[in-house]
């Protein structure tokens, strides 16, 4: 016979369905855990695509800022160059409009030359200011014997000559001046022009074209 040890009893059985409700929990904690895995890598790419979209739009607002800043260099750049056009034909119109008032100076010493009478001091002073305004771009043309231009010439007299075969400048009266291309006063000259009626070199008529008829 068994003896049984008095003061303890016997531990009992755990049910069954006590410990198959414990590994039911434990299944769906581990379900539970594997479906909230997932979830963050969906977040990750929505984060991304976030920060995709910002970045576009500060490449955008950088490039309409190049843009603009490119847009005002170009404008500073027209601007200066159209400040020194102005600068430089307000300074044309004023050298042109000194070397206006000293023409007649400049005349008065070109006819005491020609008369033999720029000597001494008067004429240190006067090659003085020649030069001086030669200095400044103003020239000096209007030669006897060129042809005449009514743009850079002004006639003050007329006459006919057999010497000439086109209107031509005969004698210069005063002598023109420019600046560069721009003429502040025409050569007044004295003008011939062909004889009427008058026989070319070749034996013809020059104004009746045909050949000039003998006596």
């Amino acid at each position: 016979m068994t003896e049984e040890t008095p003061g303890f009893e016997p531990e009992p059985d755990v049910p069954s369905e006590a410990a198959e409700s414990s590994q039911n929990d434990a299944a769906q904690g581990a379900g539970s855990a594997d479906q909230a895995g997932p979830a963050a890598p969906a977040g990750d790419a929505n984060a991304i695509t976030a920060l995709q979209a910002q970045l576009d739009q500060v490449r955008s607002a950088l490039n309409e800022r190049t843009a603009d800043l490119q847009r005002l260099q170009a404008e500073y750049q027209n601007y200066r160059r159209r400040v020194e056009r102005d600068r430089i034909a307000v300074r044309e119109i004023a050298i042109a409009n000194l070397l206006t008032e000293l023409l007649p100076v400049l005349d008065d010493i070109g006819r005491a030359r020609d008369h033999n009478e720029l000597v001494g001091g008067f004429k240190s002073v006067g090659e003085s200011l020649e030069n001086s305004v030669a200095k400044l771009g103003l020239q000096q043309f209007g030669k006897e014997g060129e042809p005449f231009d009514p743009l850079v010439h002004e006639a003050l007299m007329h006459s006919y000559s057999p010497d000439v075969t086109q209107t031509t400048c005969v004698q210069i009266l005063q002598p023109g001046y420019r600046i560069g291309e721009r003429t502040i006063r025409p050569a007044r000259v004295a003008v011939a022009e062909p004889q009427p009626g008058a026989t070319g070199k070749d034996g013809s008529d020059e104004e009746n074209g045909g050949p000039a008829e003998q006596g």
